[in-house]
């Protein structure tokens, strides 16, 4: 009886998850920032995989700066608050440097939000279209 209990359960929360899940997909952004010592603009693209209201969004891209370029990537931790912004943290990884932040989005319209990245060393704002 126990096992039945058990194996029912397992049923009805492996059931449920999929209806959890949002906030998936591929998305790109374009910020204006300071980062490795200079002002710049980075052009990157990601993943998010979500999960009741949660996202892991690894991503890349590249940084153009004084006739410069150099890749960057990044991963980030966020939560939406429903019909609001989404907060979170996240870390870029850049040559030798990584830079932790802490990131704010807010939505303008559907799949298009702004949003700003601040951390030591590092702080960003532009614009993020899909995820």
């Amino acid at each position: 009886m126990k096992t039945f209990r058990l194996a029912l359960a397992a049923a009805a929360l492996t059931a449920a998850l999929p209806a959890t899940a949002h906030a998936e997909g591929l998305g790109a952004e374009i910020n204006y920032g300071r980062a490795d010592g200079h002002w710049g603009t980075e052009i990157g693209a990601g993943y998010a995989m979500g999960i009741a209201g949660f996202s892991l969004t690894p991503g890349g891209g590249v940084y153009l700066r004084d006739g410069d370029t150099k890749l960057y990537g990044r991963v980030e931790a966020a939560y939406t608050l429903p019909m609001s912004a989404t907060i979170g943290a996240g870390v870029r990884f850049s040559g030798d440097n990584t830079r932790p932040y802490a990131t704010i989005a807010m939505p303008l319209i559907p799949k298009l939000r702004a949003k700003a990245n601040v951390g030591p060393k590092y702080y960003a704002f532009g614009l993020t279209l899909g995820y």
